[in-house]
């Protein structure tokens, strides 16, 4: 889905919401300590920052709601340091043409 099309459905969400808390624009921005002009922007599917997203969304009573946005990882760290694994920092790519896809030879048998 793209961008666009997401931003304007969070936006529509959150106006009803706020319409459902019989709360105006500048209400809700005075809760969240945001412009009004931001409010009119998020609910108008346009892009605000994340910081103030999560101010609307804490003064609209959904920041529990973040939880499912990224889950906890299946394993917790308590489990990780008990078994000895050590948990993941980086993303890696491997490299193209492995050991098994490309069979060794002597330089002078090429």
């Amino acid at each position: 889905m793209p961008e666009a099309t997401i931003l304007a459905e969070l936006g529509q969400r959150a106006q009803r919401y706020r319409v459902g808390m019989n709360l105006t624009q500048v209400e809700l921005a005075r809760h969240a300590g945001v412009s009004r002009s931001t409010i009119e922007r998020f609910e108008a599917g346009n892009s605000v920052q994340l910081d103030k997203l999560l101010r609307i969304l804490r003064a609209l009573r959904l920041s529990a709601n973040l939880d499912q946005l990224i889950p906890e990882a299946s394993i917790r760290p308590i489990q990780l340091a008990d078994s000895g694994v050590e948990m993941r920092q980086r993303a890696y790519k491997r490299r193209a043409g492995t050991a098994k896809e490309q069979a060794w030879t002597w330089g002078d048998k090429k």
